[in-house]
């Protein structure tokens, strides 16, 4: 044979019956007989069947391996779609094996792929989780050595979509975990600095991350390490409440001494950061060091020297405390006999018969019994206030009521109508007013078994009295009404019968005209705003008397022209 690699064009003509008829010429060249070639010829047939069965039996096994192929291909689809939970809508298609084979790969790697995939999230998300839960656990050492195991059996999209949001559960709770650690730190820390305490080795002691969280280490979230944190703010609340009550309970004693001591107000201001948190509630105070325990011990230590103080100046004490009882007594208008208590308590004290702490304690006692009783008249003298304010207005009401030129213009009229507005409100309650405050003073002198004095006279008295005199004031009203209402009828009357006289306004004043008719004179108004809150018995005389003659030879006046008054 040629070296050439392709073969001739006779070679590749060449077929099976060329090569036979070659064959032939050559056996007649040689002289083979019949029987020589009929078993040569038997050969080439053996031989020939014998390849076309090797080549049968091979191609049968090839499209034995194409339909298990085929066949775990579809296997291999449906477990992946049932894995991974897809409804994929395969059928085998029509055509050759091969065919079939070429349909069935794209749809299988497509799977494949898709599994991978879901792995990995499953892996991530398993990772995470376990991650987080190590955190909540405290578990320090599984943090970082979290080897997730993914269940490959159970790949679905639903089955994922669960385990992401156990995931975002978790971080939902690792947010508020960090949160509350946060806060709890922040808290400390505000506690610390209100009381001058070591933060950081308060800190330190619940857990290192708390304070430094370098190294991508993270703060711990750990149901121990919230318990800690928990108890240590509750104990520093604690701890901050008992001091706030021993700096109040410094704070006020510091006061009550000053106040008796007269110290002066340089002296006091050494201490104002003790005396400012006196109504402070544990919340409010937030100032560095307020409630320090060096704050503590020198307020101590101020206390204790003014109480030695106190002691070298107890009989000026309790003449203040004898000058705070008469105050209170005088606030509520109680009729004490003052300066003969204050003469027996010099005595006494001049005597010295008597311990004068034990005294002091006795004023504090009878000071205490003042305010009680002065408690007990609280609600009637604040009746009575009410009561004394709305006579008040009403003489105002009365005296702006008879002011002629109250409509004209000029400064304050809007004001004054305002005023004569609420005034009016304000009188039309009085009645309802005083009965009620009888009522309650009669009440509580059944209660008490005593009258019940305001400025050393019976209220009930002074009430009923006013009542009476007010009636009389009311009918004198009703009385002037009337009297203004005849006038103007006979001034009508006048007028249609002589004919109407021109409208000529008269300068305010007294009249000169002889035939004008007298006006009511005035009178005075009763009030509680006296000693008695009441009117003389010459008032009451006054106030029935009733000045309504009308001459014979009376002439009416214009309407517009105001009724002199009688000076």
């Amino acid at each position: 044979m040629r070296g050439s690699s392709s073969p001739s064009p006779s070679l590749s003509q060449t077929t099976c019956g060329t090569l036979l008829q070659e064959l032939q010429k050559i056996w007649d060249e040689i002289g083979e007989g019949d029987t020589e070639r009929d078993k040569m010829l038997l050969e080439l047939e053996q031989e020939c069947l014998d390849i076309y069965r090797r080549k049968v039996e091979y191609t049968r096994k090839h499209k034995a391996d194409l339909y298990q192929a085929l066949a775990e291909g579809e296997s291999e689809i449906a477990r992946l779609s049932a894995v991974l939970g897809e409804r994929t809508s395969f059928s085998r298609a029509k055509g050759t094996l091969k065919e079939q084979l070429s349909f069935v790969k794209p749809t299988l790697d497509e799977l494949r792929v898709k599994k991978q995939q879901r792995v990995k999230d499953f892996s991530e998300t398993e990772s995470q989780i376990i991650r987080i839960c190590a955190e909540i656990a405290g578990n320090d050492q599984f943090i970082n050595n979290a080897e997730p195991q993914v269940n490959e059996d159970d790949l679905t999209i639903n089955r994922l979509a669960e385990r992401k949001s156990h995931l975002e559960e978790l971080r939902n709770e690792k947010v508020l975990r960090l949160q509350k650690v946060h806060n709890h730190i922040s808290s400390i820390h505000e506690l610390s600095v209100v009381m001058s305490l070591d933060f950081r080795t308060i800190v330190v002691e619940i857990h290192p991350s708390l304070v430094d969280s370098g190294h991508g280490q993270s703060k711990s979230i750990s149901n121990d390490t919230l318990s800690k944190l928990t108890g240590v703010v509750n104990s520093l609340k604690q701890e901050k409440q008992r001091r706030l009550q021993k700096i109040q309970d410094l704070g006020s004693a510091l006061i009550e001494l000053w106040n008796l001591l007269e110290t002066s107000v340089v002296d006091q201001k050494k201490f104002e950061h003790v005396t400012c948190l006196i109504s402070s509630s544990a919340d409010e105070v937030s100032v560095a060091g307020a409630l320090s325990q060096d704050v503590i011990e020198r307020a101590e230590i101020e206390v204790e020297q003014l109480n030695i103080l106190k002691g070298s100046k107890m009989k000026e004490l309790v003449l203040k405390r004898q000058t705070e009882l008469e105050e209170i007594y005088k606030g509520v208008h109680m009729d004490v006999d003052n300066d003969a208590q204050r003469e027996t308590l010099i005595s006494l004290i001049d005597s010295g018969n008597f311990d004068m702490s034990e005294m002091l304690l006795r004023m504090d006692d009878r000071i205490r019994q003042a305010k009680e009783a002065a408690q007990s008249r609280k609600d009637i003298l604040d009746r009575v206030e009410k009561w004394r304010h709305a006579s008040e207005e009403e003489i105002w009401l009365d005296g702006y009521e008879k002011d002629e030129n109250r409509y004209s213009a000029g400064r304050g009229v809007h004001k004054n109508l305002k005023r004569a507005e609420k005034a009016r409100t304000l009188v039309s309650k009085i009645p309802s007013l005083v009965e009620n405050l009888i009522a309650k003073v009669k009440a509580w002198e059944v209660e008490k078994g005593m009258q019940f004095l305001y400025d050393k006279e019976p209220l009930l008295q002074q009430l009923e009295e006013y009542t009476l005199q007010r009636q009389l004031r009311e009918d004198d009203k009703r009385r002037t009404r009337e009297q203004k209402k005849l006038q103007e009828q006979l001034t009508t009357e006048k007028e249609a019968m002589f004919g109407t006289k021109p409208n000529v306004k008269k300068p305010l004043g007294p009249s000169t005209n002889n035939n004008t008719m007298v006006g009511t004179p005035a009178r005075r108004v009763g009030t509680p705003a006296g000693r008695h809150g009441l009117s003389g018995s010459k008032d009451r005389r006054d106030s029935v008397r009733v000045a309504n003659v009308i001459p014979p030879n009376f002439v009416a006046l214009a309407k517009d022209d105001p009724v002199p008054r009688s000076s």
